[in-house]
């Protein structure tokens, strides 16, 4: 089955699960490709600080029934060769309690559907497994990365998220070193940290050729089986990736 649908999942708070996606994209639409990034972070919200003006409608009144979801969609990088959007989550307390309920769970593989179909890739920046928004990114995704970030904190919280995605019928399909430069026995790789420690102004992504987006680039072909012809500095990251997911 083609992979068009990823949900990146943080593993635990801080994890970076919401620049990874965004960086993610930001390499896939340097393809040309069209991609968008949804928001089932609704603890956080940290799609919406990527996301320049007025959010209104956000992606939990998509899932709250009130909006459709082109209605929520923002372009990140108007001048990238292909498509990137973003549909942030942005609302007050009432409304992410009714983005949260089993009726919204159930509004969200059909938003995912039409995001599906408006995009070429969709990436849902996805918390952990401990909410209905969240299961129902997981299950209605077509592949599940976990995002790791260091220490033995990461590593507890994948075990747990792994045993949650059992749960719920779903696979864990890739691990996802975050921070990191080298990937850990349970990793499948390793993303370093970027000089870029804030949040950019457009995704580094887009036009970087560092270990950054290189090991950025092998996230999207590990997902996507998309491969990402861009001639980056050093070119055994991706490499490697590529030898060691074969």
């Amino acid at each position: 089955m083609e992979t068009t649908t990823a949900a990146l999942v943080g593993v635990a708070g801080g994890a970076g699960a919401t620049r990874l996606a965004t960086e993610t994209a930001a390499v896939l639409a340097r393809t040309g490709a069209s991609v968008g990034v949804f928001d089932a972070a609704f603890a956080t919200q940290g799609l919406s600080q990527h996301v320049a003006g007025r959010i209104d409608p956000d992606a939990t009144a998509v899932l709250a029934g009130d909006a459709d979801p082109g209605d929520a969609r923002h372009d990140l990088a108007p001048d990238a060769a292909g498509d990137l959007a973003a549909y942030p989550a942005f609302a007050p307390f009432t409304r992410l309690a009714q983005a949260k309920t089993t009726e919204a769970a159930r509004r969200f593989e059909t938003a995912l559907d039409d995001l599906a179909a408006e995009h070429d890739y969709v990436l849902v920046d996805t918390p952990p497994v401990a909410a209905n928004q969240a299961v129902a990114a997981v299950t209605a995704s077509d592949a599940v990365a976990a995002v790791v970030p260091p220490g033995d904190r990461g590593v507890d919280s994948l075990q747990r998220v792994r045993g949650r995605l059992a749960d719920v019928g779903a696979d864990c399909d890739l691990v996802v070193a975050n921070r990191q430069s080298d990937a850990p026995p349970d990793a499948d790789l390793a993303v370093p940290a970027d000089d870029e420690t804030g949040i950019p102004v457009t995704p580094v992504a887009l036009d970087g050729t560092d270990a950054f987006t290189e090991s950025v680039a092998a996230l999207a072909e590990s997902l996507f089986d998309e491969s990402i012809a861009v001639d980056f500095e050093d070119d055994s990251v991706l490499d490697a990736a590529r030898e060691k997911l074969a």
